[in-house]
């Protein structure tokens, strides 16, 4: 679906039609962009982080047709006609995800810095049904890295909204 494909030396360009947050965006990029720049640097969703740029920490997590992806390792025109949700869309109507409340409660986050990326992991965890014991919970988080050490509390807010939903 890329569509006007312009060749400059060995960089390919070409415009990527994706719905963000439920919003159809076109936007035109080379082969190199990455989903993780063309949300920060394209779009102005600034929420979802660079954190390691090598798909290790979990800072740029998105959810892609409802899955859980690093961006940063994700190339932009892979992804036409995608349905991608950032750390910006969870929220409706101006109410916070029980996730994100949950997380507000437990005080699972200190500096902020991974906790989009946190957030987005967390509900797809509970999406997935994997979240019946604790240890499941720090497994299948374990992508996602926290520097400030806040992980009791953000295992505190998963287990809240899995016990709440009944997935334990």
């Amino acid at each position: 679906m890329v569509r006007a494909a312009t060749k400059l030396g060995s960089v390919t360009e070409g415009t990527v039609i994706l719905t963000v947050n439920g919003v159809q965006r076109e936007v035109f990029v080379d082969n190199q962009t990455t989903l993780l720049d063309l949300l920060r640097d394209h779009l102005d969703l600034t929420g979802t982080k660079k954190g390691c740029d090598q798909g290790a920490c979990g800072a740029c997590t998105v959810h892609v047709d409802g899955k859980r992806i690093v961006s940063c390792l994700a190339l932009a025109r892979q992804y036409d006609g995608r349905d991608v949700t950032t750390i910006e869309g969870v929220a409706a109507e101006g109410e916070l995800h029980p996730v994100q409340e949950a997380f507000v409660r437990h005080d699972g986050l200190q500096c902020g810095f991974c906790t989009p990326g946190q957030i987005m992991s967390a509900i797809s965890l509970l999406e997935e049904g994997r979240a019946s014991t604790d240890e499941d919970i720090r497994e299948f988080m374990s992508g996602n890295l926290c520097r400030c050490g806040t992980y009791p509390n953000i295992v505190a807010a998963i287990r809240e909204c899995a016990d709440r939903d009944g997935d334990r």
